[in-house]
């Protein structure tokens, strides 16, 4: 495994059953990381900007071999109150369901929420279909008065926000 810069990364070594160590998978590293931060994000208060925001879901999705469609569950100043992979799909799109998605909201009595997904193809332009349910979206949760902040689609390491495009409020 080579780091970012072309070095060779460190290697981190796992437990296994019969106590050898062997190298740890780069999922499983990269995933105890993406927890790690995703705590820290929870510590550190109201989501400040975009680029908070932005930063936190490129960790999240970027690298993902399928779609995932996934919800920042926010209280009403902003902070962090859970993060869910609510529906995974196949290498170019995923169902979802705008009935889980409320039903989620209110069970975790959000105030608003960001909705993100990934496209496995690096390629961050929203489709219409993305539009489409986004505006869906933004109807269901506000028959139940829950805030549809931004919708990031996330490409690699593009990422596109309706928000920042007028597409949203």
């Amino acid at each position: 495994m080579k780091s970012l810069n072309g070095a060779p990364a460190p290697a981190l070594f796992i437990k296994e059953r019969n106590g050898r160590y062997a190298p740890a998978p780069e999922e499983m590293i990269l995933g105890a990381a993406s927890e790690v931060y995703y705590r820290d994000l929870k510590r550190a208060g109201p989501l400040q900007s975009p680029a908070d925001t932005k930063d936190f879901l490129s960790r999240r999705l970027a690298r993902r071999e399928c779609e995932y469609f996934s919800v920042l569950f926010l209280d009403n100043r902003h902070r962090v109150i859970a993060f869910e992979e609510m529906f995974r799909g196949t290498i170019d799109g995923s169902s979802v369901h705008p009935r889980e998605v409320v039903k989620a909201a209110l069970g975790y009595n959000a105030a608003a929420v960001v909705f993100a997904h990934n496209h496995p193809s690096g390629m961050a332009e929203p489709s219409a279909a993305d539009r489409a349910l986004t505006l869906r979206l933004v109807e269901a949760l506000k028959l139940v008065d829950v805030r549809v902040l931004d919708h990031f689609v996330v490409g690699g390491r593009e990422i596109v926000s309706f928000a920042e495009r007028g597409w949203i409020g």
